[in-house]
């Protein structure tokens, strides 16, 4: 059933609407609108002049809608989008239409899960000098959300730039917070100015842009240089070489355009599932002790491999939960081509959309106690009355993230090897966080450490 009425959103201010609530916590305001306006609800902010409307999915039919079914009629058009292509290239995150069937054929090759299980030792070896360095933790404490940004940033550029990790590290880990920080306040503000003007912001970003393409187009082109003769089997080695007779090779830009939107899309998300299955862990004794007992039995003091993910399901569900309760990719936008009739409302044509895990995952139509970590609800047989997308931190449909096998195979062998090594005692039992490019935690996850002996 269609409704004619003004799809249902709160008032807001009279003359701001909303903007300042979706700026202060987009994530508490979709929250209480859900609560008081239902499964498709609009928002107005801004300025007479600049006002603009937004509509946000809320059920799991609605988000498979948009993101699947309807996939089509909603496209990655957004003012937000288009900063992330600006700053960090026309990858498979942000490329659409031809360019990005394109680059996902020449990608899919380089994430089969055959692969992507060969990525397992550069983790493992990563996380082995997480490990070692804990044992020198000042005061035997670690702020976790730091601790596995490092780890996944480390991971991921050993994966991309094989030997060159140790030149390209630092690069990121200085200019990736400069440019993220100045694509959002773009992404979200009514008016920039041009990124050519010489503002201080421009100008930090542009030096911050340049310091990162630099790093990146150097690497690559020593590799594009190698040719077939590249002993290496890197992720950029790969990309370089990756060609077909339907759609050609990858020229040096788009290989770099690729390579920062793994970089981007490959060490936050991941980053963010780890810190916060940690943290949940280290507050709930119990769950923790069963996840230790399954790593243990399973992988005895042995280095784990690939094939041992399929062994570990307990940790599997631990780590689906906690990307249930704290999911990456908090809200996903998109703008809708053409009308669209979501959950018996008309979205019109030109808006955007908004569909948003954190609220689907914490809605009460799929979740019993919402708010409560609790991994059963992953156990095997446990989701055969939940709808496809009440669980959807990849995204969905055709533009579902590309990485997912690898995100899973790297949060869940790093997780056992740490909760082997490790007892976690949360020192934080609040951790703040609101949405940027990813979830962003807005203060530390500090754990206690006390060594196990194993590991």
């Amino acid at each position: 059933m269609t409704t004619s009425a003004r799809v249902p959103g709160p008032a807001g201010m009279p003359l701001l609407g909303s903007m300042f609530d979706l700026k202060r916590d987009s994530l508490g305001t979709y929250l209480a609108a859900r609560r008081a306006h239902g499964d498709v609800v609009r928002f107005t902010a801004g300025p007479p002049g600049l006002r603009m409307e937004l509509y946000a999915v809320f059920s799991a039919e609605g988000a498979q809608q948009v993101l699947a079914t309807d996939s089509a009629n909603f496209r990655k058009d957004n003012a937000f989008y288009q900063e992330v292509r600006e700053s960090f290239g026309n990858g498979l995150l942000t490329s659409q239409d031809d360019d990005y069937l394109r680059q996902r054929r020449l990608m899919q090759p380089l994430f089969t899960r055959r692969r992507v299980d060969g990525y397992a030792s550069a983790v493992t070896e990563e996380t082995a000098g997480l490990l070692d360095r804990w044992a020198s933790a000042p005061g035997g404490t670690v702020d976790v959300v730091d601790e596995m940004t490092r780890l996944a940033l480390r991971a991921v550029a050993r994966i991309l730039f094989g030997t060159d990790v140790e030149a390209a590290v630092p690069v990121v880990e200085r200019c990736f917070p400069v440019i993220g920080d100045y694509t959002l306040r773009r992404g979200y503000s009514p008016v920039n100015p041009p990124r050519s003007w010489p503002t201080p912001d421009n100008r930090r970003a542009a030096s911050a842009t340049e310091e990162l393409y630099g790093v990146c187009d150097r690497i690559i082109e020593e590799r594009r240089a190698e040719g077939d003769a590249a002993k290496g089997d890197d992720l950029l080695t790969l990309l370089a070489r990756a060609e077909s007779s339907e759609d050609g090779a990858l020229d040096a830009s788009e290989i770099r355009d690729q390579v920062l939107i793994f970089l981007l899309a490959g060490h936050e998300t991941t980053a963010t599932s780890l810190a916060f299955a940690l943290h949940l862990l280290a507050r709930h004794p119990e769950q923790q002790s069963r996840a230790r007992a399954e790593a243990v039995r399973i992988l005895g003091n042995r280095t784990p491999e690939a094939y041992d993910l399929d062994a570990l399901p307990y940790l599997t569900q631990v780590l689906k939960e906690a990307m249930r309760l704290y999911p990456a990719a908090p809200v996903i936008g998109r703008r809708a081509v053409a009308d669209a009739v979501v959950g018996g409302h008309t979205i019109p044509a030109g808006a955007d959309v908004v569909v948003a895990p954190w609220v689907t995952h914490r809605h009460p139509r799929y979740w019993e106690d919402p708010d409560r970590f609790d991994p059963e609800r992953f156990a095997p047989g446990a989701d055969k009355d939940r709808p496809r997308y009440a669980w959807f931190p990849f995204g969905g449909g055709p533009r579902a993230c590309i990485g997912q096998h690898f995100s899973m195979l790297e949060s869940v062998l790093a997780l056992a090897m740490i909760l082997r090594g490790y007892e976690l005692e949360a020192v934080d039992e609040r951790v703040p966080v609101d949405a940027a490019i990813t979830l962003r935690p807005k203060g530390p996850a500090r754990c206690r450490l006390r060594p196990t002996g194993g590991g």
